[in-house]
């Protein structure tokens, strides 16, 4: 017996070993894209062009001058701004109405609550590509509401509902109990104070879990504000690092970084909301 443990022991820690390498190599791959960005951000335009898979003490002028023509030429605070209040509208509206209507269709199970669900997550096999001109042509040609923050955040928010209502009501529906709510409507709350103040403060895991990804999502979105802004002025900073080459690694590393620190700020949340929101 004493030998079979034994046995079974060192199996399990080859199996431990394997994966652990394993995993270091994903990791590499993984980063790997990301190393070079880092890299060729602190290269001239030449080593860049000549070498662009050299490591930085094989080539000759460090500079870390990119990161000033980069912050310049991207007008780097005014793309800032834009990006950042297109995300924060966005993100805020589609995480409220979603929770709202999640909690709707959750506890109203009726044919309309039903139907609604079901056109939502089937909505979202439908590719952007497929209704992007028609979309522009209605927006920008009989509507005329092209060139506004506004229209971008409305366009995000719908374009997420789906997938975040789908999300908030795995989560409401295996995680929030009714007896709070029943308790609540003894009480004497309505139905918004009881949303509002049993429902929605139990979201937080999936609130997290949803604002990150939504965020990560409008953040780095190119090709929707590319169809709906094209005033330099409302630019945000993934379309900004459209206008220059030479310093494109720097600019890339200046839109990574805001996004990066909330990543790993709420990388808790994320993980235990997609866990609890996978619930069922």
């Amino acid at each position: 017996m004493a030998g079979e443990k034994a046995g079974s022991g060192k199996k399990r820690k080859k199996s431990e070993l394997v994966a652990t390498a394993g995993l270091i190599v994903i990791f590499i791959l993984y980063m790997f894209p990301f190393y070079m960005v880092v890299i060729n951000s602190l290269k001239q335009k030449r080593d860049i062009i000549k070498s662009p898979f050299s490591w930085l003490y094989t080539i000759k002028g460090l500079s870390f001058d990119n990161f000033v023509k980069a912050f310049v030429q991207m007008d780097f605070l005014n793309a800032f701004k834009n990006s950042l209040i297109v995300t924060v509208f966005a993100t805020a509206l589609v995480t409220l109405l979603a929770a709202m209507l999640a909690y709707y269709i959750v506890r109203n199970n009726n044919a309309i609550s039903r139907i609604a669900f079901v056109l939502m997550v089937a909505s979202m096999i439908i590719p952007f590509q497929a209704i992007m001109i028609p979309l522009v042509s209605i927006y920008g040609g009989k509507l005329n509401v092209l060139n506004h923050r506004s229209t971008l955040v409305f366009m995000h928010t719908g374009f997420s509902m789906a997938m975040s209502v789908f999300m908030f009501h795995g989560f409401i529906k295996g995680n929030v109990p009714v007896a709070l709510e029943e308790a609540a409507n003894i009480d004497g709350c309505t139905h918004a104070q009881t949303f509002f103040r049993i429902v929605f403060p139990l979201l937080k895991p999936i609130i997290s879990t949803m604002v990150i990804l939504n965020s990560l999502a409008f953040w780095n979105d190119f090709l929707l504000p590319s169809l709906v802004l094209s005033d330099k002025k409302l630019l945000t900073l993934p379309l900004s690092t459209y206008s220059f080459y030479g310093t494109i690694m720097a600019g890339l590393l200046l839109c990574v970084i805001p996004v990066l620190i909330l990543y790993i700020t709420l990388q808790k949340q994320i993980i235990s909301g997609v866990v609890a929101g996978a619930v069922k």
